[in-house]
């Protein structure tokens, strides 16, 4: 067993597929099929089902490939580690984001790691919060920029910045008028939320003291699986109400959107934005400079926590 094995499963297991597995490891599908069935014959067990028309990995399939995954991560890091003393900067570095975060920063954080980074090649994943702390711990990420406190020991952050969030409601909205808004003067039937996941949700949810059951009313619109794309244009459509971080100002969505924006008045309503990675990752000094790149970049909307 080697780890071009380990690569081979886990790539069927993604594409559930032996054809775009083979093209994935840049081998003949003969060969990866060949090579898998050895594989299965030396563990004694049947990783995948094969049928005609699919592939799927079996249920001890499944924990087999989410081992092979973190021997992979291993082989990866040791590989970093090697590299790392030679030039931490240089290579490939892949960074999570989730949605409320990767639309606003990545335009502006992209062309500087460019500049600044020229040997870093970044590579940027969108996800939510809970797939992204799994695939940093499984190593098919580097780094994560996250608005919570990673919930595993393995994980460390570095703090980027404090953001606010913005009141946003339609342009003939009660409170339209006012240049600030306190979120007790808004109704809870009319905020509109994120789905469950989403840790905007939950951070907007305990600014109101409100445990995310807040719409009353069946006339309401349902915005469960709704991006944050879509609950502007439903406020800007007068159909409620919401809170959206600072970032996000500096969007086209704010244009000609019917929607008004105005800070929130207790200045209490807010995230922490974070860099996640794992403590063992060899290249922290890539990390500090990305999170010095952020601080210099973002609007003055924000608030860096680094200088």
């Amino acid at each position: 067993m080697n780890t071009r094995d380990l690569e081979y499963i886990v790539a069927v297991s993604e594409t559930e597929h032996f054809g775009k597995a083979a093209e994935r490891c840049n081998v003949s599908q003969p060969a990866l099929s060949g090579q898998i069935k050895k594989l299965e014959e030396r563990l004694g067990v049947v990783l995948f089902e094969r049928t005609n028309r699919s592939v799927h990995v079996t249920e001890l399939g499944a924990e087999i490939v989410r081992r092979a995954r973190q021997i992979l991560a291993q082989v990866e890091e040791l590989e970093s580690t090697a590299r790392a003393y030679a030039d931490p900067y240089s290579g490939p570095l892949h960074i999570g984001m989730i949605h409320t975060i990767g639309p606003y920063l990545a335009p502006l954080l992209l062309g500087e790691v460019r500049r600044r980074l020229p040997k870093t090649m970044p590579h940027l994943i969108e996800d939510m919060t809970a797939n992204l702390e799994a695939s940093l711990l499984e190593g098919a990420i580097d780094a994560a920029i996250l608005s919570t406190v990673p919930t595993d020991a393995k994980l460390e952050e570095i703090a980027l910045y404090d953001e606010p969030f913005w009141v946003a409601l339609p342009q003939r909205h009660r409170l339209a008028a006012q240049e600030a808004i306190a979120l007790k003067e808004i109704e809870p039937a009319e905020l509109l939320l994120l789905a469950d996941g989403h840790c905007l949700r939950d951070q907007v949810t305990e600014a109101f003291g409100m445990d995310g059951r807040v719409r009353t009313s069946l006339a309401e619109p349902s915005t469960q699986r709704t991006s944050l794309t879509t609950l502007l244009s439903l406020v800007g459509a007068d159909h409620g109400v919401t809170l959206v971080p600072a970032m996000s100002l500096g969007g086209s969505w704010l244009t000609d959107s019917g929607v008004v924006v105005r800070p929130e008045g207790s200045g209490t309503a807010g995230r922490t934005v974070r860099l996640v990675f794992r403590r063992s990752f060899p290249r922290r000094a890539v990390l500090e400079k990305i999170a010095d790149i952020i601080a210099a970049i973002i609007p003055n909307t924000v608030t860096p926590r680094r200088r």
